[in-house]
């Protein structure tokens, strides 16, 4: 009698996690996905295009690029649009640089009520952190090995 209960519950259980489990699509959040990162591409060339025409060479073009994005990013995000539109996008929109702004961005709005140290300051590196710190190891583990190989005559 307790076997059957317990494969009574189990079916039960898992017809229950078949209901609440969100379905995905696929295709749809790959297409979702190409078209807000490929915005965001598009809104990162014009800017590029005008810094340029304003006889702006290219690296400071590039600087003033990476800095508008990363401004509206924040803002965007300040503004709470930016979520929905990473929602919505997926990883075209939390892959490029604005993505990484929005994860600094939206844990320092969120605990902002905490005070400046205990909230902002506690906070803000909840979801980049992890991203800064294996980032630097990575690059240090590449550059160390990178220097190994051109002593060893590899490289």
């Amino acid at each position: 009698m307790k076997e059957e209960e317990k494969q009574r519950q189990q079916q039960e259980y898992n017809e229950y996690v078949k209901q609440v489990t969100p379905t995905r699509n696929l295709a749809g959040a790959m297409c979702r996905a190409f078209l807000v990162g490929g915005l965001i591409c598009v809104v990162g060339q014009a800017i590029l295009n005008i810094a340029k025409n304003m006889g702006i060479d290219q690296d400071t073009a590039g600087s003033w690029c990476s800095l508008s994005l990363i401004f509206l990013s924040i803002l965007l995000t300040g503004l709470n649009i930016y979520p929905s539109f990473a929602k919505w996008g997926g990883a075209g929109a939390l892959v490029p640089i604005t993505g990484f702004a929005n994860s600094v961005a939206a844990p320092a709005i969120e605990f902002q009520k905490e005070g400046q140290v205990f909230g902002i300051g506690a906070k803000i590196f909840t979801i980049a952190g992890p991203v800064i710190l294996y980032g630097i190891f990575s690059s240090w583990v590449l550059g160390l090995g990178y220097w190994l190989g051109k002593l060893a005559g590899i490289f």
